[in-house]
C-alpha cells in the first residue's frame, strides 16, 4: 500500500541548496514510487528580505554576508555546480551575476498553488535564475516564467502589478520563522519531521521511508 504523505518545502528561489534539495527529494520520491507519495507545498522564505529591487552583485553580496573570498566563492560553486549535474539540473553560475529580490515569484508562488501549478512555477524559477542568469524580480521574467509553466501569464502580469497575497506571504514567512526555521531548504513532513539542507536523495529516502512506516 503507497503511503501518502504531505511535505513542505521551504525555501527561496535564489538559493542554490534549495535547487539541489529538490531534486535530491524529487530523486527520492521516484525511486520510492508505489511505496511513498507526496503532496509537496511550497512555503516561502526570503534568504535577503531587504534586497534592493535592482539586486546585487552576487561576488560583493557573498563577501559582505559571509565573509567569503572569491577563491571560495569560486570553490563553493564548483561543488554546487557539481551536485545539481548529478541531478540533472544545470547550474551556469558564470551566468548568475546578480542576486535579486524574490517577494514577488513568492507571491506568484502562492497563486500557482491555488491553481495546481505551483511545483512547476518552482522549478521553472530556480531554472530561470540558477541556468539561464535571469532576474526573477522583474515582473516581466516573472510572468513569462509563469506562462512556461502552464499558468496564464497576462493574470500573473496582473497579480505582479497589485499587492495581491502579499499579507498571504508575509503570513507564511512569520509562522516558519516562527517555528524556529532559520536556514533553507527546510523539508518538513506531515507537520512533524524535519530535513534542512541539500541533502542527497539516500538522506530524503531514509526518512520518508521512516515516516511513512510509522503510519
Amino acid at each position: 500500500m503507497t503511503k501518502h504523505l504531505k511535505i513542505d518545502f521551504v525555501s527561496d528561489v535564489v538559493c542554490p541548496w534549495c535547487a539541489v534539495g529538490l531534486k535530491s527529494l524529487e530523486q527520492a520520491l521516484k525511486n520510492l514510487d508505489g511505496t511513498v507519495s507526496a503532496e509537496l507545498h511550497f512555503q516561502p522564505f526570503e534568504l535577503n528580505p531587504q534586497m534592493v529591487p535592482e539586486g546585487e552583485d552576487i561576488t560583493e553580496h557573498l563577501a559582505h554576508k559571509y565573509g567569503s573570498t572569491p577563491e571560495q566563492i569560486t570553490k563553493n560553486q564548483a561543488g554546487i555546480r557539481e551536485r545539481g549535474a548529478a541531478l540533472g539540473f544545470t547550474f551556469n553560475m558564470d551566468k548568475r551575476s546578480r542576486i535579486y529580490n524574490t517577494f514577488d515569484a513568492h507571491r506568484l508562488l502562492h497563486w500557482a498553488g491555488e491553481q495546481g501549478r505551483q511545483q512547476a512555477l518552482k522549478e521553472a524559477l530556480l531554472q530561470a535564475y540558477f541556468s539561464h542568469g535571469e532576474n526573477v524580480s522583474s515582473h516581466e521574467v516573472l510572468a513569462r516564467v509563469a506562462g512556461e509553466a502552464g499558468l496564464d501569464a497576462a493574470q500573473a502580469r496582473q497579480l505582479l502589478d497589485s499587492d495581491r497575497f502579499a499579507e498571504e506571504v508575509r503570513e507564511q514567512e512569520r509562522f516558519y520563522q516562527s517555528q524556529g526555521i532559520r536556514a533553507v531548504p527546510s523539508v518538513i513532513i506531515n507537520e512533524k519531521y524535519l530535513i534542512q539542507g541539500g541533502q542527497p536523495p539516500e538522506a530524503f529516502e531514509e526518512i520518508l521511508q521512516k515516516v511513512a512506516a510509522e503510519g
